[in-house]
């Protein structure tokens, strides 16, 4: 409803956002402790794939907690939206794997080698629509 400051959107809707961007942010948790990584990604399958170094702390806390969240979102003036997905990420290990995932063409961002492939399988997906305004006053 346009009169309402937030909209829940459909999990196509969700995918769709998800897709039209290449930034997002993982979290991990690992000894209880939360960890954020911005990282480039694609969406291939309805999953969440990005790259990684071999020695980089974003692989070491998926292998010890594979319970992930991504998120990626994006704004303008008017209106904003985010995308939250709670998934399971596994590294990339059979050569079978690794053929699908170089098709999706995910080049690094950041100079030095990152040959490792992380999926995120989603569990759940869940999107926002807000609408930027003045709130209402009441006395």
């Amino acid at each position: 409803m346009a009169d309402e400051p937030m909209d829940v959107l459909s999990a196509e809707e969700s995918w769709n956002l998800l897709s039209s961007r290449s930034l997002g942010r993982l979290v991990t948790c690992v000894d209880g402790h939360p960890e954020i990584f911005p990282v480039n990604y694609v969406v291939q399958r309805r999953t969440v794939l990005f790259r990684t170094a071999d020695f980089a702390t974003k692989l070491f806390t998926v292998v010890m907690n594979a319970h992930v969240v991504f998120e990626a979102d994006d704004h303008n003036v008017a209106e904003g939206w985010s995308v939250i997905v709670k998934g399971i990420a596994q590294v990339l290990n059979s050569s079978d794997e690794i053929e699908e995932a170089e098709r999706a063409q995910l080049l690094p961002w950041t100079a030095g080698m990152k040959p490792r492939y992380v999926r995120v399988e989603p569990t759940d997906i869940s999107g926002r629509r807000f609408r930027f305004g003045s709130a209402a006053v009441t006395d």
